[in-house]
């Protein structure tokens, strides 16, 4: 019998698993598909461009309000997010890099908000669309820019390496950009809110158990580390969330540029 469980009066406590906190019923009885992260996802897509348009769509000389907002996340993006990767077409690519920045923040930011409390990208479905969406249009541009022939000599074999060098690097860099890349872009995400999620879960629920469901003398203690690590825990998930949507809309950056300039 495990501390937990002997603070608990002799009722066990039961930490929470992925499979109670990620596999979710149907919002609507029948229709499987209509689960709490779909909506969330739906309502985050119109978060965004409610957002973008009351920001941008009519803009003033001197911005205030939502349009402040708006512009300083417009100057973030193009600065630390397009313009180290695609230069002077930054600013040709900024409505989709800026719609994808904010669109992952928001869905990450659901899993800190009272009653939603479920970050969508914690689903590996939600990030897969996206990196696999980014992946293609990646594939697109460079065919369209350097030529399939150039595109793959371009990635398999840059420039100024010894020949034998190529026999080891060539399959290493196709399996790298064509495979694991995609791969690693949508995991890197999900990785990060599903672990977040999980802790944020289990504290939350240690403080609920000791200090309300099972309030015991020595449990209290315990339920008010669980508390505390909530606390801190919710701060950090909230770097967490923001960092994650910055380098995912980043690795789109790079991917595009790769794909524009073949000295990237």
């Amino acid at each position: 019998m495990n501390t937990l469980t002997v603070l608990a009066a002799g009722d066990e406590f039961g930490a929470p698993t992925p499979d109670e906190l990620f596999n979710l019923p149907p919002i609507i009885p029948g229709v499987d598909w209509f689960t709490k992260p779909v909506l969330l996802a739906i309502l985050a897509a119109i978060i965004v461009v409610v957002f973008c348009w009351g920001a941008f769509a009519n803009p003033k000389l001197v911005p205030k309000g939502i349009q402040n907002i708006g512009e300083y996340g417009y100057m973030f993006v193009r600065d630390q997010v397009a313009r180290p990767f695609l230069g002077k077409d930054a600013d040709k690519w900024m409505g989709l890099l800026l719609s994808l920045f904010f669109l992952v923040l928001v869905w990450n930011l659901m899993g800190v908000v009272p009653l939603m409390q479920f970050p969508v990208a914690s689903h590996i479905a939600f990030p897969l669309v996206l990196a696999l969406s980014i992946y293609i249009l990646k594939i697109y541009l460079g065919f369209k820019h350097q030529g399939p022939i150039g595109y793959f000599k371009n990635m398999m074999f840059p420039p100024g390496l010894p020949k034998p060098i190529y026999l080891l690097l060539a399959p290493i860099e196709f399996l790298s950009n064509m495979i694991i890349a995609p791969f690693t872009h949508a995991v890197r995400l999900f990785a990060n809110m599903f672990a977040g999620h999980m802790l944020l879960a289990f504290f939350s629920m240690v403080g609920f158990w000791f200090l309300f469901e099972k309030l015991t003398p020595l449990g209290a203690s315990v339920g008010v580390i669980g508390v505390v690590m909530t606390i801190i825990f919710t701060a950090f998930e909230m770097f967490i969330q923001f960092l994650q949507a910055f380098l995912f809309a980043m690795l789109a950056s790079m991917y595009i540029g790769s794909s524009l300039h073949a000295d990237h």
